[in-house]
């Protein structure tokens, strides 16, 4: 990233404290995710059933469940899990789908007709019931999941990238770049694609929000990934037994975490929008 960029991203951020806000969530959840293993206080995993359902205190935090485990651990080394999950997700039809797209909008023709009919007929069904339908067909393997979330993100960055790279195709630098003897597919690559990258990362930044969610809601009905894995839907899921208890802390804290996770890269996007925007560098 070039010093230019930096000064501009530094004076988006200085100006805009919601967008610093949200930048500074997202690191903080990444460095988290990535160290997680040395920061969780417990075991995740490790039964106390002595000391169950206890609510918050010094000894821990965010409270134990019902067999005892601190639950602030588990919130902890669940970051790891659904952010692998929606990262290798949204990675994979991040690229999949700029690649597929720009050689649609590129080329048309067949290839640009085929590949429209499969992506109307992916957003024809309700995205979610669909990666369930996968998940449940795959069987809840967290390889699984990832495969479902990242198909059915992929009719997003098809359909964008084939949107942009059509808008381009004809350009006067695009057929420079054809008549300096430069392959379709090296057009494509290396001329057409970095031009609409930065739009589509904004993109990815607001996908990742809805991964975690999808990840999260596939746990909660039973298709995620199985307990006693620490994930932020099984542990809202199983919390929920208990609420009527007055046991909140068992749902407050890992729902906390959740709408935490899916605000912080929300509102990224917004920041990065404005951040990758040539016409706001004045």
């Amino acid at each position: 990233m070039s010093s230019a960029t930096l000064q501009h991203a530094a004076f988006i951020l200085r100006g805009n404290p919601i967008t610093a806000v949200a930048a500074a969530g997202s690191t903080l959840l990444i460095l988290v995710g990535l160290f997680a293993p040395w920061l969780a206080p417990y075991d995740p995993i490790a039964s106390d059933v002595a000391n169950a359902l206890q609510a918050p205190s010094a000894a821990h935090w965010a409270g134990t469940d019902q067999l005892g485990r601190d639950v602030f651990s588990r919130i902890i080394v669940a970051t790891q899990l659904d952010l692998t999950i929606a990262l290798s997700a949204v990675g994979i039809s991040f690229v999949l789908g700029a690649v597929i797209g720009a050689l649609c909008g590129y080329t048309g023709g067949r290839l640009d007709r085929s590949v429209g009919r499969f992506v109307d007929v992916l957003m024809a069904f309700p995205l979610f019931v669909l990666a369930m339908a996968m998940v449940a067909a795959l069987g809840n393997r967290v390889e699984n999941i990832v495969i479902a979330t990242a198909i059915i993100n992929l009719p997003f960055y098809i359909r964008f990238a084939r949107a942009e790279v059509n808008v381009r195709r004809n350009l006067g630098w695009v057929e420079a770049a054809r008549a300096s003897g430069e392959s379709h597919v090296s057009v494509v690559l290396r001329f057409l694609l970095p031009n609409v990258l930065p739009a589509m990362v904004v993109q990815m930044s607001l996908n990742l929000g809805w991964a975690i969610i999808n990840a999260a809601g596939l746990s909660f009905i039973g298709l995620g990934v199985k307990p006693p894995t620490p994930e932020w839907g099984i542990m809202v899921a199983e919390g929920a037994r208990f609420i009527s208890t007055g046991k909140w802390w068992l749902v407050a804290f890992p729902g906390l975490a959740l709408m935490l996770a899916v605000l912080c890269f929300n509102l990224l996007g917004d920041g990065l929008r404005d951040i990758l925007d040539p016409r706001q560098r004045t």
